[in-house]
């Protein structure tokens, strides 16, 4: 497998069970590791101060050239997904994911991570429970997640 690639977009995904649902709960070819990356609260912050929406607005942008060019110009894109339950079913709210490329990569590798851990173990217990017909089990697995209060700016920017 490739070392890490500073050139390419990487992709913070907060939500445990939307990686679950990505990764294939860790199965997937080339996404048999799962790794927990802690990054600052500043530099979460950074990332999303630099956003732009992964889709067109109107009520942001006038034009979906006007967006189109707002996107190719923003190191970090940010989209939203169906959250998932313990099944990888979609569930009516979103997930957030934020994808970052250039110097917003270079920001997060050099000075936004705080700690990494593999959780691939995790996933594989959570993913066990669950074939073995244990949804109380896997659920009592999954890591704590909380809503993540943002300054009222950045919320309407990444709305």
């Amino acid at each position: 497998m490739d070392p890490f690639k500073r050139g390419r977009m990487t992709w913070i995904k907060p939500s445990f069970l939307w990686m679950m649902y990505r990764c294939g709960w860790a199965t997937k070819t080339d996404q048999e590791r799962v790794l927990a990356i802690d990054i600052t609260r500043e530099g979460f912050e950074e990332a999303l101060s630099r956003a732009c929406l992964s889709h067109f607005d109107r009520t942001r942008f006038a034009t979906a050239e006007e967006w189109r060019a707002a996107v190719r110009s923003s190191p970090v894109r940010v989209q939203w997904d169906p959250e998932r339950d313990l099944n990888l079913n979609p569930l009516p709210h979103r997930a957030i994911q934020i994808g970052l490329s250039g110097p917003a990569v270079e920001q997060y590798v050099e000075n936004w991570i705080s700690e990494i851990r593999d959780v691939t173990p995790l996933a594989r217990e959570v993913h066990a429970a669950m074939a073995a017909g244990s949804p109380d089990t896997a659920a009592s697995l999954l890591p704590e997640e909380r809503v993540y209060p943002l300054p009222a700016a950045l919320a309407e920017r990444i709305a």
